[in-house]
């Protein structure tokens, strides 16, 4: 049966060289037989600007990208790690990048899709410095530092949130509930929407003006691989 798969949160990096493996062999895989691909956001630990693709970073991934591409659609939201991917990435890799969010129609059905990050409202801090970098001027000042600087930057980012993250509770690093009611009222309801970031996988279903929404939370990689798959009848979550 004709299907559509949607990953999030990979985190790929060097550190993790069995996870890395493991997506390389879901694209000869399990993506093989798909009509799409979808990878909704924080597909890279760290993303520092597409000059990281001249030093041969993530080479091995975005060549096996590319390889799929050929034959699967292959679609990609920007996550809160790797908002810089750009213009050079999606050419090498032939995954072509889409808004947050987007409206797909899928099989007769409308299907709602982000990374997440912008529906954890309460997280005060973290909506401030997201506005902050998703801006033009903060991006083009950034990218015009030394490759190396940029790295840096981020590693000490990284550290910083790791900290952050030990003293905040579980409910504001979650989705708010009106932030995501509002989202689905914004897109007329949607029967599905799909997104990551929180790394807390389930199905959720919303009653909202009449209308039923699931609303399905992807796994991280960080241990295994997961999948969402979606064809004509259902959702099945998967896992390699």
């Amino acid at each position: 049966m004709e299907h559509t798969l949607f990953i999030s949160d990979l985190h790929l990096c060097k550190s993790r060289p069995k996870i890395n493996q493991c997506f390389i062999n879901f694209l000869k895989t399990t993506a093989k037989s798909a009509q799409a691909l979808y990878i909704l956001g924080d597909f890279f630990e760290y993303w520092a600007g597409d000059d990281a693709i001249e030093i041969g970073v993530h080479q091995v991934i975005i060549e096996s990208l590319k390889e799929l591409s050929s034959h699967t659609e292959v679609f990609l939201l920007h996550g809160n790690r790797d908002f810089l991917l750009g213009e050079k990435f999606e050419k090498a890799s032939g995954a072509k990048r889409l808004p947050d969010p987007s409206l797909l129609n899928l099989y007769g059905k409308s299907v709602l899709i982000s990374h997440g990050d912008a529906l954890c409202t309460d997280d005060h801090d973290y909506q401030k410095f997201r506005n902050e970098v998703r801006s033009a001027n903060w991006q083009s000042n950034f990218l015009n530092q030394p490759l190396q600087h940029r790295v840096g930057y981020i590693e000490k980012l990284r550290a910083k949130s790791e900290q952050e993250k030990s003293t905040k509770s579980m409910k504001i690093m979650d989705v708010n509930p009106n932030a995501v009611i509002q989202l689905l009222r914004q897109f007329n309801v949607p029967p599905i929407f799909i997104h990551g970031h929180t790394h807390r996988p389930k199905m959720h279903t919303h009653q909202i003006d009449g209308k039923t929404c699931e609303r399905w939370v992807l796994g991280d990689w960080y241990e295994q691989g997961s999948y969402l798959m979606l064809d004509a009848n259902d959702c099945h979550v998967g896992k390699l």
